[in-house]
């Protein structure tokens, strides 16, 4: 519930949805104003005073940005919707150090879950499944360790980091590049709703009824690194829009990590550039849990084994490994290892990718 009453919150929803009406223009009316409600009955001329153009001072009056705010409040009123504006208690700390942060953000399903500590996950849109496989253990092992992952809901690694934190029963954050009611990728609608109703949160500082546009996506990813204390890029090109929101992070002083791949992988250059420019290599989950232990993460319910999960499809569930490596993991003989991946792979259990054991997802 905001702390503002129905006429102050649905000034602030006229004010949000005026024409270039930004972050820092919305704070300084409030400011100045006080109240969103006296910024808009203020006279034009005050407006001008600050900066802000005739075109918004006039776009107040607006009939159908009345008709937009009034639509909002509506869905405000259904079940497990609900807005947070950057001034009340509600609003998650790390975001609110950005010079930019969002002035309100609309949340479908659990607010409170913006205020626990966050790693962001990554990656390219076009993933290899051995990209996926491992965006899926990593999310699953650090929601299991207590944090929540928090991503775009784009196709490709986000969609997995979105299911492997879900797998866990864990917690997840979509943070959207579209209004809440216009949901993209439509392919992704089904996680939106399984990460709203499993407790995590489906959030956008857009206006509800903002369609896909191409500027809005790099907007959405500050706020996907301002939520959290570092973020991981699993696979990625150089030119992919995971390297914004991998240096917004570092810009915003947060944990910048990278999994490295082939040299012979197009996917890996973007994350051995990042490597190269100071992010932190990353071959376990245990390279961030390591650095990111004074953020106190409460683990969530631990994950749940059958009797018949295999010891090594369970270490490999946490991340991708070599041979070598699970032999010092397990500490068992390395014929031993073998024989046993052997038999997990004709089973579909496991899958050896560019010399990496990988478990896969039932």
């Amino acid at each position: 519930m905001s702390k503002y009453s129905p006429a102050e919150l649905e000034a602030r929803l006229r004010l949000h949805l005026l024409p270039e009406v930004g972050p820092r223009r919305f704070r300084r009316l409030i400011s100045v104003f006080e109240t969103a409600s006296s910024a808009l009955s203020a006279p034009a001329s005050a407006w001008r005073s600050l900066g802000i153009p005739t075109v918004c001072a006039e776009a107040r009056r607006d009939s159908a940005i009345r008709d937009r705010a009034a639509a909002s409040l509506h869905w405000l009123e259904q079940r497990g919707q609900s807005v947070v504006m950057w001034d009340e208690d509600g609003y998650p700390a790390l975001l609110a150090e950005l010079n930019d942060a969002p002035p309100l953000l609309f949340v479908w399903g659990n607010p409170a879950i913006l205020e626990m500590p966050q790693l962001a996950m990554v990656g390219s849109r076009r993933a290899s499944q051995p990209g996926l496989d491992t965006a899926f253990a990593f999310a699953r092992s650090l929601a299991a360790g207590g944090f929540c992952v928090t991503s775009g809901l784009a196709l490709g690694i986000d969609g997995a980091a979105h299911r492997g934190a879900l797998d866990a029963q864990g917690a997840t954050i979509a943070v959207l590049g579209t209004g809440l009611q216009c949901l993209y990728p439509k392919r992704h609608v089904t996680l939106a709703q399984d990460i709203a109703d499993q407790g995590g949160a489906v959030v956008s500082e857009l206006p509800l009824d903002t369609a896909p546009q191409a500027a809005n996506f790099p907007r959405r990813n500050r706020i996907i690194s301002g939520l959290s204390v570092g973020t991981l890029v699993v696979e990625a090109s150089p030119s992919s829009g995971s390297l914004i929101t991998a240096r917004l992070a570092s810009e915003q002083g947060r944990e910048v990590y990278a999994i490295p791949g082939s040299i012979h992988h197009p996917g890996a250059r973007g994350c051995h550039q990042l490597i190269r420019e100071g992010a932190t290599l990353v071959e376990s989950v245990d390279d961030i849990l390591g650095q990111l232990r004074g953020w106190h993460a409460v683990p969530v319910s631990p994950v749940t084994d059958t009797d018949s999960e295999h010891y090594l499809v369970r270490l490999l569930t946490a991340a991708p490994l070599s041979s070598e490596a699970i032999v010092r993991a397990s500490d068992k003989p390395l014929s031993e290892v073998l024989v046993a991946l052997t038999e997990l792979e004709l089973d579909g259990r496991v899958a050896c990718e560019n010399g990496l054991w990988v478990s896969r997802p039932r």
